[in-house]
């Protein structure tokens, strides 16, 4: 599957050839869209190859959350929602292949339409496309749920339809989006937005919705029995309208998705040891290796599956909030990755098996490389030079400890760059010239196990450099409403990377997302390097280019010291009852969205 995700990259300079060469044919109604040539697979094909086409109907599936929900509306800022209903209740016109990176088929729309410079995008609705109350899917609906995101939804949404000139009706069921500005992704992202039953909203605050309102969708599943906080049930619609287009074919196989809620991850797991829940994705290798062989896995009730992948490592770890005076100099936050002991720790909690995150998109093609940039990355980076961080030009490696627990070195080197920056260690304190210690604040979310391991050994390890943090932790309502504000100094911080960067990159860290509440620049940073990569990525029209300008925003963010990263795991592990199956050819991407419980079935 990675040979042939990159030999589609390889051969986009002759596919954009081609393309140039029919822009014609390029105008003409097409059955997918895809960001460099066209689409791997044929307008006739019968389902995705990931997909089991004849996958039995039936089952189903148990799931486990830690925390709790109090809306079932996932398009606002506004409540916490079970992240799944996003995507397991909702459709979109265009729908993602997850074999193939930048492409996208026809969901709701049965075709789209675009013109070589992507200066616009046309959907054409399928006609037979129904509302789960069988009303049938309006270019009105689809208007009114674009204008609704874009204006009073998430700020996820907000980006794109700022860039949207004009937004009509072309046709009893088609619908255009002009563009204002060049962004090649736009045509791939306006296919994307879930598509809401605008009679249902009618009258109703929908930045203000919670709880009570269950709503009205086009997905295989609908809410049909769910309690605040405790759990959702989604019951697969017998009249789902799509169930024989291509695209789902072999997808939505289960009777009933069903989330539980627990207070704490020690809770949720002896459910399911128990058997009221029929699937655990463990991300604790030493976990996943020492307990679990309860009874039920011995007797082969529950069966351990290990998912690879080839998609980018992302960036877990504790974030610096250079929000915040004490981290916005960047040698306290190299300070403070030289105390972390990656090495100690690593070999502490996971006995030295998982490798470490390195970069952003490191483990996929899109990872910077080593040393000093090269070619078209380091043209693309030297107009910025006299604002970059030491490391984007020249190469940026973390530092490497010697295994111990005391770490000599790397402390020592902390002590050198903390000084340095105007931090001396007085009577055993860190304090600034003023005789002011060096404070801060880490918090973490009740429940979370692995994080508050690994920072209960990093505290000791800030004692060294006379560093005492404080430690807070929070239910889920405080934590997210605290993260949103950014109101926190250090915390735990994930980001999941995908083989198709885009304009989501600007939200987790282009300049407007760091003033902007709700965004996921968490750190804070505002670059115009960054900014100029990211514009870079959206409006490349080779592979060439779009491969530089990743990993020149690769080496911007990570040479910025925001994150202390971890590790990360190639490979997903999932817990689950012997029932439940998965197709043998898999995703690229592995167990990522779309794959559980998309793809699964329920088989006796």
């Amino acid at each position: 599957m990675r040979t042939d995700f990159f030999s589609t990259l390889a051969g986009a300079a002759t596919a954009l050839c081609l393309s140039v060469a029919g822009a014609a044919m390029a105008q003409e109604p097409a059955h997918g869209i895809a960001m460099y040539g066209d689409p791997a697979l044929p307008p006739d094909f019968v389902s995705l190859p990931h997909a089991n086409p004849d996958a039995p109907k039936g089952g189903r599936i148990v799931q486990g959350e830690v925390g709790s929900f109090d809306s079932l509306n996932p398009h606002i800022l506004k409540g916490r929602v079970p992240w799944q209903l996003r995507f397991l209740n909702y459709e979109s016109l265009m729908g993602r292949s997850y074999g193939e990176p930048f492409t996208l088929y026809g969901l709701l729309a049965e075709s789209v339409t675009t013109d070589e410079a992507r200066s616009f995008v046309e959907y054409t609705i399928r006609e037979e496309a129904r509302f789960s109350d069988g009303s049938p899917v309006t270019a009105e609906d689809v208007l009114w749920s674009y204008e609704t995101l874009g204006t009073v939804g998430h700020p996820r949404y907000v980006g794109s339809w700022e860039k949207v000139a004009k937004a009509e009706i072309t046709g009893p069921r088609s619908v255009r989006f002009t563009f204002s500005e060049p962004d090649r992704e736009l045509a791939l992202i306006m296919g994307m937005r879930p598509i809401l039953k605008k009679a249902q909203w009618e009258g109703i605050d929908f930045a203000e919705s919670g709880i009570d309102i269950i709503p009205i969708t086009t997905a295989p599943y609908v809410i049909d029995d769910y309690e605040a906080g405790r759990f959702v049930s989604l019951k697969r619609n017998p009249d789902y309208w799509g169930k024989d287009i291509p695209f789902m074919r072999g997808q939505a196989n289960l009777d009933e998705i069903r989330m539980e809620f627990y207070g704490d991850g020690n809770v949720m797991f002896e459910a399911f040891k128990a058997g009221e829940l029929t699937t655990m994705r463990e991300t604790n290798l030493q976990k996943w290796d020492t307990q679990y062989d309860f009874p039920a896995v011995q007797r082969g009730d529950v069966v351990k599956s290990v998912i690879p992948h080839q998609r980018p490592s992302g960036i877990t770890g504790l974030v610096m909030n250079t929000r915040r005076p004490v981290f916005r100099d960047w040698r306290v936050r190299e300070a403070m990755i030289h105390a972390f002991n990656y090495e100690f720790i690593n070999q502490t909690l996971n006995g030295d098996t998982r490798p470490r995150i390195t970069s952003y998109f490191s483990n996929s093609v899109l990872g910077m490389r080593p040393g000093p940039a090269e070619g078209r990355v380091r043209d693309f980076l030297e107009p910025f030079a006299d604002s970059l961080l030491p490391g984007a030009l020249e190469g940026y490696t973390l530092p490497v400890s010697d295994g111990s627990e005391r770490n000599r070195a790397n402390i020592r080197a902390a002590l050198v760059l903390l000084e340095e920056a105007g931090w001396t260690v007085q009577d055993g304190v860190l304090k600034n010239a003023s005789g002011t210690p060096f404070a801060f604040e880490i918090l973490l979310q009740q429940g979370a196990n692995e994080p508050q391991q690994i920072v209960d050994i990093y505290t000791s390890a800030l004692a060294r450099l006379g560093i005492t943090p404080t430690l807070s932790i929070a239910d889920p309502a405080q934590y997210k409403e605290r993260t949103q504000v950014f109101d926190f100094d250090m915390t735990w911080y994930t980001r999941g990377m995908s083989l198709s960067p885009g304009n989501e990159q600007a939200l987790y860290w282009g300049s407007e997302a760091a003033e902007t509440e709700g965004s996921r620049n968490w750190m804070g940073v505002q670059s115009p390097a960054i900014d100029a990569m990211i514009d870079r990525l959206l409006n490349s029209t080779s592979q060439e280019d779009f491969l530089a300008a990743t990993r020149a925003l690769d080496r911007t963010l990570i040479s910025g010291r925001y994150v202390i990263p971890i590790w990360f795991d190639p490979v997903a592990r999932l817990a689950h009852a012997k029932e439940l199956r998965y197709p043998s050819t898999l995703p690229i991407y592995g167990d990522w969205l779309g794959f559980q419980p998309e793809l699964w079935w329920y088989e006796e």
